[in-house]
Parts: structure tokens; sequence; C-alpha cells
């Protein structure tokens, strides 16, 4: 029958309602009352059809809904973009094989309009996901340079001394923390990945290897370890109980204290067309209007933000617990240009899919023009980002030859889905291929001045994100011409 809905096996498919329709007008949809996402690759309807009682044809659009925003609740959530199914981006392999055979997850992007949150669908166990973790903050120079500065700063500006006591949730490596420790400003990390928290631990951090929440932060509190500031840097988009890891934040927080929350900020992915920072590690991305009713609801008070270069973008929050409506002028200005841009409207966030399809497919036929002309192309970073990157582009050994990386846990492993091998570095001037696909390309600037040798060599960096471009030994921003 034309138009029939097709009828789901399981009406709670990975904790969200599916429902497929096939249909060919948008009239259809719309009579349905079902917002549409179009799945067009095998792998799509592949999945599709192991929820629905029919095999699908892939000569029709097929659309899935998902329901209930994780922070406020709300069942109205609209899709933005479906990237596919894709392995968890920091799954590092030991073998090529078991890299291409790792289990994927579906990676779709939904906007709730009750209070303006970006979220992807799947929730993955974050046991999965951090208790054994390839991310080290001390391997990016400009990591370490944030971290400093912001530490010289906050010491001076809240008057820290060795009877302060700062806590940093999602501690890392010690990174940030190992500053404050060389001002002899006590010092407390929370890490759940025990591999990172021991490396912080022999760098002179003290770190507790638990998952934050309210739970715990009720226990600090009880224990009269309620801190003058709080960090949460790169966390807040990571926590699948947001309400509850922030409630943890007021808990620990001392009454005159303030929490230093970053977040990679949503508007500045939208367009910069980052879809590469969309993965299953990242279930939230927040503009000011999402975080401002995230700590509202939770008891806390966003006092000042910062746009700050970071991560291709990031909102720096100061956030406390006093009654009162000050704010900075810096938050009100940042407040009105997200009205302007409509934040809060759905019709902002519809246009994005179609520029990262356009991005794709640029920079495919970059890749594929260059192959076709014998040259030889690397990738440098075994980031998250990268490995997004190359799944949605279906990018393997037959194109990226192999991937240099700064950190010795990933090098010897393969890129997760793709099966690309990981090697130091150095590899890269010795192999010297024509060409070398910047995959942390928020980093450019950095890899690309410590890669001097590779470049005076005549190597080229491309640097994918927002649109492909070429960075030449002796120029910027040169295209490949087709």
């Amino acid at each position: 029958m034309q138009n029939a809905p097709i009828r789901a096996k399981n009406a709670d498919v990975s904790s969200r309602v599916v429902v497929a329709f096939r249909a060919t007008t948008s009239n259809v949809m719309k009579s349905a009352n079902v917002n549409p996402i179009t799945y067009t690759s095998r792998g799509d309807l592949k999945r599709l059809e192991a929820f629905c009682d029919y095999p699908l044809d892939s000569s029709k659009a097929h659309t899935v809904r998902s329901l209930n925003c994780r922070a406020c609740g709300c069942n109205n959530t609209q899709p933005v973009l479906l990237l596919g199914d894709m392995p968890l981006a920091n799954a590092f392999a030991k073998t090529a094989k078991q890299a291409r055979m790792l289990e994927r997850y579906p990676l779709e992007l939904v906007f709730c309009e009750q209070c303006c949150l970006l979220q992807i669908t799947k929730t993955i166990d974050p046991t999965a996901l951090f208790k054994d973790y390839m991310y080290f903050s001390s391997y990016s120079d400009t990591m370490l340079s944030h971290a400093r500065d912001l530490v010289q700063r906050l010491v001076v500006e809240r008057y820290l001394n060795s009877d302060s006591l700062v806590i940093e949730i999602a501690s890392n490596d010690g990174y940030l923390l190992k500053n404050y420790v060389e001002l002899s400003v006590p010092v407390l990390g929370v890490e759940p990945a025990k591999n990172i928290a021991r490396v912080a631990e022999e760098g002179g951090v003290p770190t507790l290897v638990e998952f934050f929440d309210a739970s715990l932060g009720s226990r600090l509190a009880s224990e009269g370890r309620r801190a003058n500031i709080v960090h949460a840097h790169n966390v807040l988009a990571h926590v699948p109980k947001t309400n509850e890891f922030v409630q943890g934040i007021r808990h620990i927080l001392d009454p005159k204290g303030v929490a230093v929350v970053e977040v990679p900020y949503a508007i500045d992915l939208l367009r910069g067309r980052a879809f590469d920072t969309i993965y299953h590690e990242h279930l939230f991305y927040y503009s000011l209007a999402s975080l401002d009713h995230l700590f509202g609801r939770n008891g806390l008070t966003i006092r000042d933000v910062e746009h700050v270069d970071i991560h291709g973008g990031s909102l720096r929050l100061m956030v406390d617990t006093r009654q009162s409506d000050v704010r900075s002028q810096a938050f009100y200005a940042l407040q009105n240009e997200e009205i302007r841009w409509g934040v809060s409207s759905y019709q902002a966030y519809e246009n994005f899919a179609k520029h990262v399809e356009k991005l794709r497919d640029n920079l495919k036929n970059m890749l594929g023009c260059l192959k076709g002309r014998g040259k030889s192309i690397a990738a440098y970073g075994a980031a998250a980002k990268g490995s997004v990157l190359l799944n949605y582009l279906e990018l393997g050994p037959d194109t990226i030859d192999f991937v240099v990386d700064r950190n010795p846990h990933k090098q010897g492993k393969f890129m997760p889905g793709v099966g690309i091998p990981i090697r130091e570095t150095s590899y890269l001037a010795e192999a010297q291929p024509d060409y070398c696909l910047l995959l942390p390309w928020n980093f450019a600037e950095e890899i690309v001045a410590q890669e001097d040798t590779y470049r005076r060599g005549g190597g080229r960096f491309i640097v994918p994100v927002p649109y492909p471009r070429v960075i030449a030994h002796d120029a910027m921003d040169v295209f490949v011409s087709n």
C-alpha cells in the first residue's frame, strides 16, 4: 500500500521511540506528524529494517523520529543531521580487521525546541567510553597554554592561596591542576579513567577515580571539601544525566566560589560546519540559551561568559550559587546575538545538513582527484573528530596510507571503523607523502608549525573544515584544482 506506515517491531529501541514511515511527499510526512530525517545509504536502511516487519525500498525516503530531550524532558525534538552508523570514535583497535569489525551505533543530531539544546539520540554506557581512555590533554601544546593562562589569571582574580581548594571534574592527566600545584594552591581532580588518573597522580595531582554526579558532590561537601573554584572543561557534553551533574557542581561549590565551565559552542559548530565534533562521547552541543536553561533549572546562575577559540570555538562560563539577577554585559551581548541568530527557532538549524553534505562531497572529490593523479595521502591526528570524518566519508587505507599521532598510547593501533594504521609523528617527514589530511583541524596552527620539516620537504596539509583547503610549504589556503 502506497505511503503506508512501517510497523515497528519494538516500540522502545535504544531508550527512544522510533517511528518509520514510507513516504514519497512532504505532505504525507506532515499528515503523519513525523519530522523527516532522510536515509539513503544501505547501512541506514539495514538498521531501519531491524525495527520493521518487511524490507524497505531504497528508492523511497524513510524517516525516524526521536523523542524526549535528556535535559528538560520535552518530547518535541527535531532532526538536524544524520551521520549514519559509526564506531565509537576512540575505540582504537589492535588490528585492521578488528577496527573494521567494531560495533557501530547510530549517530543522529536533533534539536529540542523547548530548551534550545542540540543532542544526539543514542546514549552509550559511560563506563564503556571513559574507564580506559586514550585522550591525554598534555599532548596538545595549545591545551597546555590555554590552561596555564587561565590558572594564572584566576589565582590573581580570586585571591587563591594555600587555604583555598580547587576541584576539577574530568581532570584528565592533570594538565590544568598542575598549574595550581606549582603555585601552592591545594587541588583535587575527579577523573573516571584509571589509566589517565594514574598519570595525574604521578605528576603530583591528587585524583579521585570516579564518575562525578550529584551523589559524589554531596559526599565531598559532607567531608568539608567545598571548592573556591570548580573547573569543568569540555565535560558537560559527555554526561547523560546532565541535571544531576550540575546539581553536583552546586553541592561542592563554596557559597562565595565560582564554577568555571567550558563547552564547545554549538553556534560555532553550525556556522563552521564542524560535523566531525559530533560523536557518541558528545551527547550535547550547547548554546548560551540552552546552558542558561540548564543551570537555572538546577539552582545556579551564569554570571559571565567569554567566547574563546579552544576546540574550534567554546564558551567559558562563570557560574555561582548567589541569589541575584546581576549578569555581565558580555552575557547580555551574547544572549542578544543568539536571539538575532534565531537560537530558539528550528529554521536556524535546518540547513546545517546541506552544508555538511556539500563539504563531504567536495572533500571526497578533492581526495579522489589527488589519488587519480598518483599522489600519496596521509593524515595527521588520531583524534575522535578524525574518526568521525574518516568513517563519514568512508576513507580507508586505499585513500589514506597512514595516520600519525603524538600520543604513544595510540601508536601501533588502527583507526576505528576504517582500519588505517597509526604511526609516530616522526614518520610523516620520513615517508614524506604528497598531502596530509589534518584531522584535528582546530589545532592547525600548532601542528603545521610542529611539522615544518614535512612542509619544507614539499608536503602540503589539507584542512578539511569548514571547507577543504590546502596549506602548501610556501603559502596558505591554496585550493587544489580539480
